[in-house]
């Protein structure tokens, strides 16, 4: 297998790159649904959605997203394995709580982290590593994977799944997304495009 380059100017891999490389070294080994290839042919994807980018994207373009018709949008005609939402949550919202509960009954596997909120006041939950580890998880079982993030820390992790032959899609709007993420990807689409088929 090639190696692939390390993060940095020090040639020295991150506790999180470190991290990812049993995911490199052998395939997780899942039922078998996810191993079998669609009769018909279809392409295996893997949805990946960073809950907080999508929604300062959608602020910025101007739109509330439809997540049905997003679900529907980023699978296509392939055979959808899993639709990931990852999302800081304030447990004291309740409005929020019944939007997850129905994202959970709607396709989406929801991944949470309390928020921390900062001597700012500002409030944040860092899911990066949770997105890394379910994209390599999952990444000898797709064919093709879709990150919805402009996120460069996810550079690294979107870098080492195109080596093991997985195709990803980025999707995010350009002023949201790190050129290093753009680099590494086998395609990008810009969110904006896709305005249309994705809003309520």
């Amino acid at each position: 297998m090639q190696a692939l380059p390390k993060r940095g100017t020090n040639g020295k891999s991150s506790f999180a790159d470190q991290a990812l490389e049993p995911f490199l070294q052998s395939p997780i080994h899942l039922p078998n649904d996810f191993n079998d290839r669609d009769p018909q042919g279809c392409d295996r994807v893997g949805i990946f959605i960073d809950g907080s980018n999508l929604f300062y994207a959608a602020l910025n373009i101007g739109i509330e997203i439809d997540y049905a018709k997003l679900l529907c949008k980023l699978t296509g005609h392939r055979r959808l394995l899993r639709a990931y939402f990852y999302t800081g949550i304030d447990p004291n919202n309740e409005r929020q709580q019944g939007f997850l509960l129905w994202m959970r009954r709607n396709g989406y596997r929801v991944v949470t982290k309390e928020l921390i909120q900062f001597p700012d006041g500002s409030k944040k939950a860092n899911l990066d590593v949770e997105i890394a580890v379910d994209m390599m998880t999952l990444a000898h079982h797709c064919d093709t994977m879709v990150l919805l993030s402009g996120d460069g820390d996810l550079a690294y992790v979107v870098n080492a799944i195109t080596y093991l032959g997985t195709q990803v899609e980025v999707v995010s709007l350009p002023s949201m997304t790190s050129e290093s993420l753009i680099n590494v990807a086998d395609r990008y689409t810009d969110l904006s495009s896709l305005r249309q088929d994705i809003q309520k």
